[in-house]
């Protein structure tokens, strides 16, 4: 079987890589420059190609049997001069890179998107047959991964192109590069007493399972379907929680509550925007979503925190 990967060499890009070459894939991963194939493992094939430029991808799509578009720009906190950029990458290039596959004969692209499109989910676990009403985003990455999902996905879907949509849960696991990580490595460090948003939650998946779940959507999922490769739920709280005990270090001992940060977003929103996104994202907000569907239809499971972590806090103390 023979792999085109986008956003290959990304946090959980590597991870997807390892995993098809594990299971005998031919992959071919689509770079932005060759100085990007440094993180690549050995058998990979780089193609350098912007997917904000459709012409550059054709060359790269000849006898590809399945494609994983993953590039995408996941930052929270999006500076003004960046938000067209952002949007180029996330919306447009979504689309460029799942129609010029599906124009290509490619028998089946997974593009992968987040539970966040979904925008606050209130502390319920939705299913994909969930649709928001009006989304208040929390942030530009968000609502341009919303306009990729609704906007350049889903059509495509609809006109039947061979599109398979993957909505993650929030990733963590070793060789995580994000704000999530520096995050953990100071908790490691016993030097996160205070944070804010106890009752922010998440469905938290290791990055490893989530690659195997979309390998497995690649292989078993329906044409048309949408998967979500959701872990288990949890509360800011209870996730710090399960670090202490993965990690030795204890958790956080004063909580500061959601609405502070919500307080601090207003405040915020136009001297500096980039700092009130990150402040919304952690004001009491849940993105949470249930993973039956993948494990009815796909075999997928993701594994507890307690058995994911350790893992993580492994990496952190070697790194």
């Amino acid at each position: 079987m023979r792999a085109l990967v986008t956003g290959s060499t990304g946090f959980l890009g590597q991870h997807l890589v390892r995993e098809l070459l594990a299971h005998g894939y031919a992959v071919t991963a689509l770079v932005r420059t060759f100085e990007r194939t440094r993180a690549l493992p050995r058998g990979v094939r780089a193609f350098p190609a912007d997917i904000t430029q459709p012409e550059a991808l054709r060359g790269c799509l000849a006898g590809v049997d399945v494609v994983f578009h993953l590039a995408a720009v996941p930052l929270v906190g999006v500076k003004a001069p960046d938000r067209a950029r952002v949007l180029r990458i996330n919306v447009d290039g979504t689309r460029n890179v799942l129609a010029q596959a599906a124009a290509a004969g490619v028998g089946r692209i997974v593009h992968v998107s987040s539970l966040a499109v979904y925008g606050h989910t209130a502390g319920r676990l939705v299913d994909e047959t969930y649709r928001p009403g009006s989304v208040a985003f929390q942030g530009e990455a968000q609502r341009t991964q919303h306009l990729a999902h609704f906007q350049a996905a889903a059509p495509l879907q609809a006109s039947g192109a061979p599109v398979i949509i993957a909505c993650l849960g929030a990733l963590y696991g070793p060789g995580d590069r994000s704000g999530l990580a520096r995050l953990l490595r100071r908790h490691a460090r016993r030097q996160l007493p205070v944070l804010i948003g106890p009752d922010n939650a998440r469905s938290w998946t290791l990055a490893a399972d989530a690659a195997a779940g979309l390998r497995l959507a690649a292989e078993r999922g329906r044409l048309g379907e949408v998967y979500h490769l959701a872990g288990p739920a949890h509360t800011w709280r209870a996730f710090l929680e399960a670090c202490a005990q993965a990690s030795g270090a204890p958790p956080p001992w004063l909580w500061l509550p959601s609405r502070l940060a919500a307080v601090g977003a207003q405040l915020l929103a136009r001297p500096a925007p980039h700092w009130a996104e990150r402040l919304r994202s952690v004001a009491g907000i849940t993105y949470l979503g249930r993973a039956d569907k993948a494990a009815q239809e796909l075999g997928w499971h993701a594994r507890l925190l307690a058995e994911g972590l350790p893992s993580t806090f492994d990496w952190l103390k070697e790194t």
